[in-house]
């Protein structure tokens, strides 16, 4: 395979135009009489966009080109180009033989989020039969039920835009773009699979894949199916409170639905449980589970208009180019403090996430067409455990807790938003600008400068500023502010050992609710390497009958 970079086309070319320009690259002219016999195959690699010329764009591509073995190595010998050269694409290959270990029952996987769904997935398909509780609905019925809370409807606390299957990220961007370091091909793997479900294969090689909550939802239940047909099970509806331990670690899971306890026995238990699973980081550490504290970052969800940052970004709107653009913005303040965008939203729209009673945050979403007239991003401000003034491993998440009680408060259940002039001069808006707030759920008018400490408003300001020179009108006196930010993370970890166990035998920290991702893609990585650790250390249940 012949691996061609650094092909530059205007982003309106055609295919014939792209094939053109590899075949020039290639100088295949010199081997047409060999093609005219073998021909060869050509799929895209990655591909991004320049916009340093703007309103001028281009894409620029990566392609993996497949011909006869002989010919490729004729070509690379005759072609000398630093942007040509052979490639050996990095395939995954999960555990060969399983472990010793004999189950007790089936895994069980708490949560069926990306980590959850990834791990049932992997273990599924080599005869593990999971069983993946999961506190909410599935994904079908959790959209309704998010609709009628988005229209006034009354807050479900177990099944919302936090709670329930495909997880947090289910209404959010569906960014699939990570940091990762991965040699083993787990990132592709991931890709392709979320395109064997449903996805659409651009994100195979977009530089900054996205999905979409609509076409998200599609895959998540595509996946569910597949592992039930995989001899899998899930349980909705059911919350995991507790587990019961030996002397060799996990013997039973607990659990309630509709009311009713019981106990699943199994002596291996998946925590993927996401970051807003409060309730379950109190049972943990009641339990003497070994956590600690982790760092994270709040802050205030602002919007503006699409064809703004459109017009920054590419020096033109978006239409009938490459799509909204978006942005990635970081500052470092005088005082210290570490602020930047996060969960940008082309074309997306800011959404009520609360999920408990009586306290309130707010989230960024986008549909696959991005196409609302705004676009939104998280400015947020990294805290640490000298903002807690607490040593508790649960202090970050009572913290959290404080802001989202003050956000409630503020908006009286609805969400509290405030333009950017008022805000920074302290002042309640009036609602007379120009912009249209694109929002899912109820909102009204507040003073955000009471919501957050005066060092982290500070900091906000200092930094949207700051932002207006690189992106002129970021800084605008009506760009909309909506609190509270405070999901960003998981603010705790809890810890586990190269094997992946945590501090009891059987129990599996796994994804971003246990500390160990940042994202729909790092999570259903993590998920995968979860269900690896497994596979390597037990046999399925079947080959021990």
């Amino acid at each position: 395979m012949i691996k061609v970079d650094n092909l530059k086309l205007p982003i309106g070319h055609t295919e014939d135009e792209l094939y053109a320009k590899l075949e020039k690259e290639l100088k295949l002219n010199k081997f047409s009489k060999d093609l005219n016999t073998s021909g060869y195959s050509c799929r895209i690699f990655k591909r991004s966009l320049d916009a340093r010329r703007k309103p001028e764009l281009f894409y620029v591509y990566s392609l993996l080109v497949t011909l006869d073995n002989g010919l490729e190595d004729r070509i690379l010998k005759h072609v000398r180009d630093r942007n040509i050269s052979s490639y050996k694409p990095v395939i995954y290959q999960s555990p060969g033989e399983s472990g010793s270990k004999e189950l007790t029952g089936h895994p069980v996987i708490v949560g069926a989020g990306p980590s959850g769904l990834f791990c049932a997935y992997e273990l599924s398909r080599r005869g593990y039969a999971p069983i993946v509780i999961e506190r909410g609905e599935r994904v079908e019925n959790r959209i309704e039920t998010v609709k009628k809370f988005f229209l006034g409807g009354r807050l479900n606390t177990e099944s919302n835009v936090q709670f329930g299957e495909g997880g947090a990220g289910t209404f959010s961007d569906g960014k699939l773009n990570t940091g990762v370091n991965d040699k083993m091909g787990r990132n592709r793997y991931v890709l392709d699979t979320l395109v064997r479900f449903g996805a659409p294969e651009e994100i195979t090689y977009s530089a900054r894949p996205h999905i979409g909550t609509d076409i998200l939802a599609l895959v998540v239940r595509n996946m569910r199916e597949e592992i039930i047909r995989n001899g899998g099970q899930f349980l909705f509806d059911t919350r995991m409170t507790g587990f019961e331990k030996g002397d060799r670690g996990i013997e039973n899971v607990c659990v309630v639905n509709d009311g009713n306890e019981s106990a699943i026995t199994s002596n291996c238990m998946v925590l993927a449980i996401g970051h807003s699973s409060r309730d379950t980081f109190k049972m943990l550490k009641d339990r003497n589970v070994d956590m600690e504290a982790k760092a994270f970052a709040v802050g205030l969800r602002i919007q503006h208009p699409q064809e703004m940052i459109d017009l920054s970004q590419y020096g033109r709107t978006g239409k009938g180019g490459p799509g909204p653009a978006d942005y990635k913005l970081t500052n470092r303040t005088a005082g210290g403090r570490n602020v930047y965008s996060f969960c940008m939203c082309p074309g997306g729209y800011v959404v009520n996430a609360s999920s408990e009673a009586g306290r309130l945050c707010v989230n960024g979403m986008s549909y696959s067409g991005r196409s609302s007239l705004n676009a939104n991003s998280a400015i947020i401000v990294s805290v640490n455990k000298d903002d807690f003034k607490s040593d508790d491993v649960l202090a970050g998440m009572e913290f959290q807790r404080r802001l989202e009680e003050r956000a409630y408060t503020l908006g009286g259940g609805a969400i509290p938003v405030q333009e950017y002039g008022d805000f920074k001069r302290g002042t309640l808006s009036g609602g007379g600008g120009s912009l249209t707030p694109q929002i899912k759920g109820n909102y009204k008018l507040a003073d955000l400068r009471e919501l957050l400490p005066d060092e982290l408003n500070e900091a906000i300001i200092e930094s949207i500023d700051k932002f207006g020179y690189t992106i002129e009108g970021f800084d605008r006196d009506d760009a909309i502010l909506a609190g509270v930010e405070s999901r960003t993370s998981s603010p705790v970890r809890i810890l586990r050992n190269d094997n992946y166990e945590g501090s009891i035998e059987g129990l599996y920290p796994c994804g971003e609710g246990a500390g160990y991702a940042g994202g729909i893609t790092s999570a259903a990585m993590d998920g995968i390497k979860v269900a690896e650790a497994i596979m390597k250390k037990y046999r399925p249940a079947e080959a021990g009958r």
